[in-house]
């Protein structure tokens, strides 16, 4: 696939994820489709600054379990920035976002395996 069909096949699954994020009542609302779509664009501009802005500062985020949990907690902090930014997207709180960014990554996980099956693989930007 082309770059640019890669990034809307990448979005559109984003969004769908949150969709179902946001139907489980998972710390994370989203008010529709189309709000789901703008969220998942913020959230990857947001994550993409927020992963720069710790790179500027020298700060890389590992592996490991300490890596894990940083980067949940990046994560967390991005669901909660993008919350600010998208008037159809409401976070509930940090722990809210915690539990949001844990089910984004298994719920994204699962569709990607699923896509992958059918031999559509997504490309993704962090």
């Amino acid at each position: 696939m082309t770059p640019i069909l890669n990034f809307i096949v990448a979005v559109v699954v984003a969004a769908v994820v949150l969709m179902i994020v946001s139907r489980l009542n998972l710390g994370l609302s989203v008010a529709n489709f189309t709000a789901a779509i703008i969220s998942a664009v913020v959230i990857a501009l947001v994550g993409a600054v927020v992963l720069w802005l710790l790179g500027a500062l020298g700060i890389s985020i590992g592996g490991g379990l300490l890596g894990t949990i940083i980067f949940l907690i990046v994560a967390a902090v991005v669901l909660m920035l993008s919350d600010r930014f998208v008037s159809g997207m409401k976070v509930n709180g940090f722990g809210g976002a915690i539990i949001a960014a844990i089910a984004i990554a298994v719920v994204y996980w699962i569709v990607g395996w699923l896509l992958g099956l059918l031999g559509i693989q997504i490309w993704t930007p962090l």
